[in-house]
């Protein structure tokens, strides 16, 4: 009986020691680029430098449904996020600690009938998509961090 308490205490541990890993591996909106590589695992994706110029890197992981590009300022710091496939990425994981208040504002907007391109801009981030069906489209980013001589326009 004592042996199953200890083995169930330890699985328990175990796994919760997993899931807070894995939650603190991906390489989010305003978090360091350093963990982009866990992005590619946990999305089973491709993972390479795309293009590096003088004031940002953008890192490129591609899967079977979307390609996911994450700019990077020589910071070190995601500042932007784009994305274009057959599905739109997880934008919970994606957009890190400003998934709340994305959500928050989301949640507030007046429904829209049709197929409209989607804005939202809170007071520190914007989140862009735009497509249809099996030709997704997006981008996010916060643009308190966008280096100096990089643009909105330039997340694509």
């Amino acid at each position: 009986m004592r042996k199953n308490k200890f083995f169930y205490s330890v699985t328990i541990g175990l796994g919760l020691s997993l899931i807070l890993a894995a939650s603190a591996a991906q390489a989010t909106l305003g978090g360091p680029a350093g963990s982009i590589k866990s992005d590619a695992s946990a999305l089973r994706g491709a993972r390479r430098t795309v293009r590096t110029q003088k004031n940002y890197t953008i890192h490129e992981i591609t899967t079977a449904a979307v390609t996911i590009r994450e700019y990077v300022s020589p910071g070190g710091v995601v500042f932007g996020i784009a994305w274009n496939g057959i599905a739109y990425p997880d934008l919970t994981k994606l957009l890190g600690c400003y998934a709340g208040e994305y959500a928050e504002a989301r949640r507030r907007m007046p429904r829209a009938h049709g197929r409209k391109p989607l804005r939202v801009k809170t007071g520190n981030i914007v989140v862009e998509k735009w497509g249809h069906m099996r030709d997704l489209h997006g981008r996010a980013y916060v643009p308190a961090l966008i280096p100096d001589g990089v643009s909105a326009s330039d997340i694509r």
